[in-house]
């Protein structure tokens, strides 16, 4: 009996803490989402021009 009391009270704990989150309102949400894919892009296509460029230096030489 004492194991199903403490499991309830893990859940208590588990539904007070999750009341304290402050969570990200979906203005925001979709802001960080539009930079954080802007500059995954913009990396990759800066990456890919640097590989190229090397690529076509070695292929020169």
């Amino acid at each position: 009996m004492k194991l199903f009391k403490k499991i309830g009270g893990y859940f208590k704990g588990v539904l007070k803490e999750i009341s304290r989150i402050r969570w990200t309102s979906f203005k925001d949400l979709v802001k960080y989402s539009v930079a954080t894919l802007s500059f995954m892009i913009f990396f990759s296509v800066f990456f890919y021009a640097i590989d190229l460029l090397i690529a076509l230096l070695r292929s020169n030489l």
